[in-house]
């Protein structure tokens, strides 16, 4: 059974399950009623982080136009344009044993594609989440629901994974940005 998580909660994923090697990140969430004549395209993401918090180059950024990194540690299984549908919307999995030495910890967002000529925001959408699935086994094990509602962001951090004495963590972070993508990206050290 899959640990349900609030905001700011921290669980480890490999020291109580060591054989944990390959994980997939789902994302979800729905549409509010909306009636704007745009589709509502958010779109997932993963940075590859150092010890500054930054990324170490551009290629550490995995996202609809970089899909997989070059270590193939991590990959973006594809860009959902609708959101349409139950289940997760977008996906990433992750292979630790393939995360570089210097990578810290992987952060994950959603952004609102072209959420400002669109004049939207995530406070139009609602049950969001991510899960961490055991990508060998299918089994869920952690779910974070963001219940916060981010009225006027158009990015989200999501959650992270990261080191910790030789093991994997994740954390629920739920944490509301301005300025999409780009200033996102920026926030990290990615060149936009």
């Amino acid at each position: 059974m899959a640990i349900s998580l609030r905001k700011g909660q921290k669980v480890d994923l490999t020291k109580g399950n060591p054989s944990l090697k390959k994980l997939l990140i789902g994302l979800g969430w729905d549409v509010k009623r909306y009636d704007g004549g745009f589709d509502f395209d958010l779109d997932a993401a993963a940075f590859l982080l150092g010890a500054s918090g930054k990324v170490n180059s551009d290629e550490d950024f995995v996202f609809y136009n970089n899909l997989k990194h070059k270590s193939g540690s991590v990959e973006h299984m594809g860009d959902n344009l609708t959101g349409a549908g139950e289940g997760d919307d977008e996906e990433i999995k992750i292979d630790l044993e393939k995360v570089p030495a210097n990578v810290e910890k992987i952060d994950f967002t959603v952004t609102i594609y072209d959420a400002e000529a669109r004049n939207q925001t995530f406070g139009q959408v609602e049950n969001a989440y991510i899960r961490v699935v055991d990508d060998v086994t299918g089994n869920e094990i952690i779910r974070y629901d963001l219940g916060e509602d981010f009225s006027v962001e158009t990015a989200v951090v999501v959650g992270e994974i990261y080191r910790n004495k030789g093991e994997w963590k994740f954390n629920a972070i739920g944490s509301g940005f301005s300025g999409g993508l780009a200033a996102l990206g920026r926030n990290y050290g990615v060149n936009v």
